[in-house]
C-alpha cells in the first residue's frame, strides 16, 4: 500500500523509549540536546517581531515563485553587511533549508542519482534524500587535532551517477569550517566531474574562531555551479518563522538555467507565506541581539566545560570552530548508546550518542552549547563524574 521510499523503521530506540518513560513518569530530565532557541531562555525583541508580522501587505496575495522582491532585498542587505555581494536575482526563497534541499535534489538528480554527503553530520539528510528518491553517499571528515575533508575517500566515492557534493560549514555537530584549500579542491572536482556544490551555511554566523584559512561564505562563489543555503532559523534564532533561501552562483549559463528550473519547482508549491516575507527585513534586523546572546551562552558553556575537563577527567573535547554543539570523547569502555542510556537512567542527563550523527566509532557524545547555563554546568559535571567512576 505504501511507497518504498517511506519504509523507515519508526520503532523508538532504547534511548527514545527511556526518555519517554521518564517524562511520562514525571521524572526530571536535564536536556543537553536542546536545539530550539525559543525554548532556551533567550530574550527576543517581541514587539518588533510581532509588529512586523502585522504589516498590511500580509493581507495581499501577490505570489512570486522566487519570493517577494523586498524579502530578497533584505537578504541581500544581510550579506552586504558581511561584505558579500549577492544579487536578489540570484536568490530563491523557501520555507526553510529542508525545502531548499528538496528543491535542489529535484533540480539536480534523477531517481537513484547520488549526492555526496559528509559524515559525521546531521541525520535529517538521509530522510530528505529518501523522500526525493536520491541516494546519499557518505564521504568522511577525518579528525587529527581538527576536522578536515578526506579527499581521497571523497574522490573515490564519485561515480557516473553523482550529481552534487554537499558541504556543511560549520558542520553539525563537528563544528568544522571549510578551509580555502578544501574549497579550491572541491571546485576542481566539481568542474572535472560536472557536479554542483551545495553549501549549507545555517551556522555561519556562529563562528567561535575566525581564521585566515577559512573559506568564508560561498554565497558569491563563481568557480562552479554553487547553491548556498541559509535561513531565519539560525540567523535570527527564529525556526518557527519558516523562511530560508537558496543563493545560486556559478557560470552564467548554468546559473540562469538552474534558477529558471528552480522557479518552476517553487511555483508548483508557492509555499512561502506572505507575512514572513513582508517581515523579513525586520526579522533579520533582530539577529544582532539574538546572536550576541547565543554566542555569549556558547562561550560561557564552553568555558565551564573546559574548566571541568581540566580537573583530571578521562574525557576530552574535540576541537571545533563554530556552531551550537560540542563533541565529547568518552572512554571506550562501552558503546556511545550505552553511555547515553546510563547518563539518562542514573543522572537524568539526556545527550546524543555519536552514532546519531554517524561517528566512525563508539565513544562520542554530543551536547548542545545553547543549553541554559545552569543546566549545562550541572549536566556536564554529571557526565564527567559518571565517566570518572
Amino acid at each position: 500500500m505504501f511507497a518504498n521510499r517511506t519504509g523507515w523503521n519508526t520503532t523508538p530506540n532504547r534511548l527514545s523509549r527511556l526518555l519517554q518513560e521518564r517524562r511520562r513518569g514525571g521524572r526530571a530530565v536535564m536536556d543537553l540536546t536542546v536545539s530550539n532557541p525559543t525554548a532556551c531562555k533567550f530574550v527576543f525583541q517581541k514587539e518588533a517581531i510581532l509588529s512586523a508580522l502585522s504589516h498590511t501587505s500580509a493581507l495581499r496575495y501577490d505570489p512570486n515563485p522566487r519570493g517577494l522582491a523586498e524579502a530578497r532585498e533584505a537578504i541581500q542587505e544581510y550579506y552586504a553587511s558581511q561584505g558579500i555581494l549577492v544579487s536578489p536575482e540570484k536568490l530563491l526563497l523557501t520555507t526553510g533549508t529542508s525545502e531548499a534541499y528538496s528543491h535542489l535534489f529535484r533540480l539536480l538528480a534523477n531517481p537513484g542519482d547520488e549526492v555526496l554527503s559528509p559524515v559525521p553530520s546531521y541525520p535529517l539528510f538521509d530522510f530528505l534524500a529518501d523522500v526525493n528518491d536520491v541516494q546519499l553517499k557518505p564521504y568522511p571528515l577525518r579528525y587529527e587535532s581538527g576536522w578536515r575533508i578526506d579527499f581521497a575517500a571523497l574522490q573515490s566515492a564519485i561515480t557516473p551517477r553523482t550529481r552534487a557534493i554537499l558541504v556543511v560549514t560549520p558542520n553539525n555537530p563537528t563544528g568544522s569550517v571549510l578551509h580555502r584549500d578544501e574549497l579550491a579542491t572541491l571546485i576542481k572536482l566539481a568542474r572535472e566531474h560536472k557536479l554542483a556544490l551545495i553549501a549549507d551555511e545555517v551556522f555561519s554566523d556562529y563562528l567561535w574562531q575566525t581564521r585566515q584559512e577559512h573559506a568564508g561564505s560561498l554565497a558569491s562563489e563563481e568557480g562552479c555551479l554553487t547553491f548556498t543555503l541559509n535561513g531565519l532559523s539560525k540567523v535570527a534564532a527564529l525556526p518557527q518563522m519558516k523562511l530560508g533561501w537558496i543563493a545560486a552562483n556559478g557560470p552564467a549559463a548554468q546559473r540562469e538555467e538552474a534558477l529558471a528550473r528552480l522557479e518552476v519547482i517553487a511555483d508548483t508549491y508557492l509555499s512561502v507565506g506572505t507575512p514572513v516575507q513582508a517581515a523579513a527585513r525586520v526579522l533579520l534586523q533582530t539577529r544582532a541581539s539574538m546572536q550576541q546572546q547565543i554566542l555569549a551562552r556558547i562561550r560561557t558553556n564552553l568555558d565551564v566545560l573546559d574548566e571541568q575537563l581540566r580537573q583530571g577527567s578521562p574525557c576530552s573535547r574535540l576541537c571545533t570552530e563554530g556552531g551550537w554543539y560540542a563533541v565529547l570523547r568518552v572512554p571506550s569502555t562501552k558503546t556511545d548508546e550505552e553511555w547515553a542510556l546510563e547518563l539518562l537512567e542514573t543522572e537524568g542527563v539526556y545527550v546524543h550518542p555519536g552514532h546519531f550523527f554517524d561517528f566512525p566509532s563508539d565513544g562520542y557524545l554530543v551536547v548542545s552549547l545553547i543549553t541554559p547555563e545552569e543546566d549545562f554546568a550541572l549536566g556536564a559535571r554529571r557526565i564527567l563524574e559518571t565517566a570518572a567512576r
